[in-house]
């Protein structure tokens, strides 16, 4: 007689027990989906950028104190500041530029005229020292006449360079560090770990431009990973059950290939031997 016909894909799919591991494959799939968004969250919570206000001018002493470390505050914001400049403590910084973006250093990539800063040392009305970038000339241009004494000033308030940046041997001071001013002036009591960047720059100089401070937005990779990861395991849990109903039609199959039939006639009788 003819086998019985193998049953196909969805025949056994909608059987009840694959239809309770379907509903349990999509379970622990929907489960996978919340901890890869969970993960995606955590990923996107870095590239969220804290829109502080860096442009209205506020007192240097609100947000910064002399001999410690600069805040993220206080990082490129506009402040004011009084205080009495030190004369013939100034200082020539060759190789910069003038255009936006270089008051963040020297390797900022920004694009301007080259040329060299003039900076000043500021002794502010609590004593303590602060370098100001009061300006910019042609290379080589030398330092004109500055005004002195008692000064009301605006700025951007930057942190301080490595001394590193420098080219000794070449005897060029392209840095705008602290650490090595405080060495080149003659009297320094509390000094500010960062530098101003002066607003309306004196006569005989040029401005320095110094942009607000632009926030570096990036993913957490290794969150973003996790987040495919769990989705990727999600996928995984559903094909396994079409796996699984794939493999139980194939055992089917095969078992119906090899099945004997039986035939309804008699077999052939040996001849009797005489």
């Amino acid at each position: 007689m003819t086998p019985a016909a193998t049953p196909g894909f969805w025949q056994i799919a909608r059987r009840p027990r694959w239809i309770a591991a379907l509903a349990l494959a999509f379970g622990v799939a929907a489960a996978f989906a919340a901890l890869g968004q969970w993960q995606l969250e955590r990923s996107l919570e870095t590239a969220i950028v804290d829109e502080r206000d860096t442009e209205t001018p506020v007192p240097l002493d609100s947000i910064a104190e002399p001999q410690q470390v600069m805040t993220t505050e206080a990082s490129g914001r506009v402040v004011t500041v009084s205080g009495t400049w030190v004369d013939g403590d100034e200082v020539v910084v060759t190789g910069r530029l003038s255009g936006a973006g270089d008051a963040g250093g020297a390797d900022s990539g920004a694009e301007g005229e080259p040329g060299d800063w003039v900076l000043r040392h500021l002794v502010t009305e609590n004593g303590a020292s602060l370098a100001v970038a009061v300006g910019f000339v042609a290379p080589g241009a030398g330092i004109p006449d500055l005004p002195s004494g008692d000064q009301q000033l605006t700025g951007r308030y930057v942190p301080s360079e490595s001394p590193q940046l420098s080219d000794f041997e070449a005897g060029e001071r392209t840095a705008i560090a602290v650490a090595e001013l405080i060495n080149l002036w003659g009297e320094v009591d509390a000094v500010y770990s960062g530098y101003l960047v002066l607003e309306t720059p004196p006569p005989g100089l040029e401005a320095i431009a110094a942009p607000p401070p632009t926030a570096d937005v990036s993913l957490n990779l290794l969150n973003l990973f996790y987040a495919i990861e769990w989705v990727i395991f999600g996928g995984f849990a559903v094909y396994l059950w079409w796996r699984l109903v794939k493999d139980e039609q194939e055992k089917l199959a095969a078992a119906a290939d090899g099945a004997t039939p039986v035939s309804a006639e008699p077999s052939p009788q040996p001849a009797p031997v005489d």
